[in-house]
């Protein structure tokens, strides 16, 4: 499987996600760009979680049927259902462990900073699911489609107040 790059101008691997792109700022998606898709790829989906939450992997942003001649995202995304194109062809909003569409930003418990792990994922197809799909029927969907993953992992910590 080809491993491409995932990268943000709002922060760098490994280093704290900007408090703008958080609970405690206006919450607005960060920018991400990307490079060296794999060939073939038709559609990009993107999912971002917190590995760290305490109740297990908290989903906070799923994005996918992404037009593959896109090379980023731009920051503040609206949160409609479908974004980056028409209204049939452009891509759809999953829902989050929120139970919303749209991103929503790390907003952990006051504690240990929590990793949150951006994964774009290139497929051969678009998969045409109707907006608003779970993290699952996206894992379904991809199955056996699957030509690369990049990763861009930031971290956040909240403290008492």
């Amino acid at each position: 499987m080809a491993m491409f790059k995932l990268t943000s101008p709002a922060f760098q691997e490994g280093e704290t996600i900007p408090e703008l792109h958080t609970c405690e700022g206006k919450d607005p998606s960060p920018e991400l760009s990307w490079s060296g898709a794999p060939a073939g790829t038709k559609s990009f989906a993107l999912v971002m979680d917190d590995p760290d939450a305490p109740v297990g992997l908290w989903v906070h942003w799923v994005l996918y049927d992404i037009p593959a001649d896109r090379t980023g995202l731009p920051a503040n995304l609206p949160k409609t259902e479908r974004v980056l194109g028409a209204a049939k062809h452009g891509a759809s909003w999953g829902v989050d462990s929120f139970s919303r569409v749209g991103y929503g930003g790390p907003c952990p418990p006051p504690g240990k900073p929590h990793r949150y792990v951006f994964q774009l994922i290139a497929l051969d197809k678009i998969l045409g699911l109707p907006p608003r799909a779970t993290t699952s029927e996206l894992a379904r969907a991809m199955e056996g489609h699957v030509l690369g993953r990049a990763e861009l992992t930031g971290l956040f910590e909240r403290f008492e107040a």
